[in-house]
């Protein structure tokens, strides 16, 4: 597929006396030369599913692999089963485009060796540049198609599905499944481009675990989306063992990221063909975002057993900007001090008023906790005797995490 890189780099690796491999700039194999065996078990992995696992992906994150502009020394990591290696930028007038990976088990590569692979790199770089160029319109056009899946009408939608068939991305026969991976990042925080080749990594990683023409991943401004194919039944134990190989690989793609506080993954309802995928996907960007806002919801929400919690969803998926809710939730929520009494409200509205369960899942006396709830009746004028207003303070409560009027300390 890639000629000329392959002499070049079988060439090098002759040269040179041990194997060598060239990736792209997200990290994924794009040949290798020859191996008499497979020196360790990154190598391994890397040539078999042609990318690297989330955690060689964490390790590697602090030696800044995308700033460098000569040989960066990889040591020796027993724990990833990592040999020592060289890695050289492959760069076109500064344009980052990859990376050329040498094993140097016993560290040996002397300075003359890998100056010598730092000027075979140039070569690499007009080879790679121009398959880049190639392997990016390809790419651009799927991330088009998905986008115009997703986001667009119906008329574009059925385009969009018959582009990714017509293109071999996606088997027609299957239904579709949609999951949106979102990383919750810290106050103040933007996504930049280490949080998205972390969603790209885990994506790749967990696409590789169906067949071929099973899947799609979109890797947006703030998250990551994978479309896969399911077979006859909805089998759900199978959806959540690939949302479980997802998160996995989230959390470990995302660990030292500090901008990264956690992340979450929303699963969307199955639908029966690739054109209706819009609906699984609006179903789990809202489970993504409902994880995201509310601790009591798992880190994995499926759609379809969020239970109230859709209904605030589609609450939420109006402008709720002005929506005035309990008043005297209103003025509490102005208040910084008041964010205990609020907290323990939540808390002991979400355990059905049950004192004791309240005591024990706040650490907090029961002197202590009738003493918050009733300084919050007399502050916000409300009566918790009253259930219909239990109800209104607790969806109000609710309603204003989305909004991020009330933001509990966690």
């Amino acid at each position: 597929m890639y000629p000329k890189l392959q002499y070049l780099v079988d060439s090098l690796a002759t040269t040179l006396s041990r194997p060598a491999t060239v990736e792209d700039r997200r990290q994924r194999l794009v040949v290798y030369s020859r191996h008499s065996d497979l020196p360790d078990a990154v190598r391994h992995t890397s040539i078999l599913q042609r990318c690297v696992s989330a955690e060689v992906l964490a390790w590697l994150r602090q030696f800044e692999l995308a700033k460098a502009r000569q040989a960066v020394r990889i040591p020796h990591n027993v724990s990833l089963g990592m040999l020592p290696r060289v890695c050289i930028p492959i760069r076109h007038h500064d344009l980052l485009l990859g990376y050329l990976w040498l094993i140097d088990a016993d560290e040996s590569m002397s300075s003359e060796q890998i100056a010598l692979a730092e000027t075979a790199t140039q070569d690499f770089a007009l080879a790679l540049y121009r398959e880049v160029l190639a392997g990016e319109l390809a790419h651009n056009r799927e991330t088009e198609a998905i986008t115009n899946l997703l986001l667009c009408g119906s008329d574009v939608q059925s385009y969009a599905a018959r582009t990714l068939i017509e293109g071999r991305h996606f088997d027609p026969s299957l239904g579709v499944v949609v999951l949106v991976a979102r990383p919750v990042l810290t106050p103040d925080a933007e996504p930049d481009a280490q949080v998205r080749l972390a969603l790209e990594h885990a994506l790749v990683n967990t696409r590789h675990r169906l067949p071929a023409r099973h899947a799609v991943h979109l890797v947006s401004h703030s998250d990551g989306l994978l479309l896969f194919g399911m077979e006859g039944e909805v089998d759900e134990l199978t959806v959540d063992l690939y949302a479980s190989h997802l998160d996995h690989a989230l959390q470990t793609a995302m660990s030292g990221l500090e901008q990264v506080s956690s992340s979450v993954i929303g699963i969307g309802q199955p639908r029966s063909e690739l054109a209706q995928a819009r609906d699984s996907y609006l179903e789990a960007d809202q489970a993504a975002r409902i994880a995201a806002s509310m601790p009591d919801v798992s880190r994995i929400a499926r759609w379809s057993q969020l239970g109230i919690y859709r209904v605030l969803a589609q609450l939420f998926s109006q402008d709720l900007g002005e929506l005035v809710l309990h008043p005297g939730l209103e003025r509490l929520f102005t208040d910084p001090e008041a964010l205990p009494l609020l907290q323990t409200l939540e808390t002991y509205l979400d355990l059905s008023g049950n004192v004791l369960a309240t005591s024990e899942r706040l650490k907090l006396h029961r002197t202590s906790l009738y003493y918050r709830i009733q300084r919050f009746e007399h502050l916000a004028g409300a009566n918790l005797k009253d259930g219909n207003e239990r109800l209104c303070l607790h969806l109000g409560l609710k309603l204003a995490r989305f909004t991020g009027r009330y933001r509990p300390v966690c």
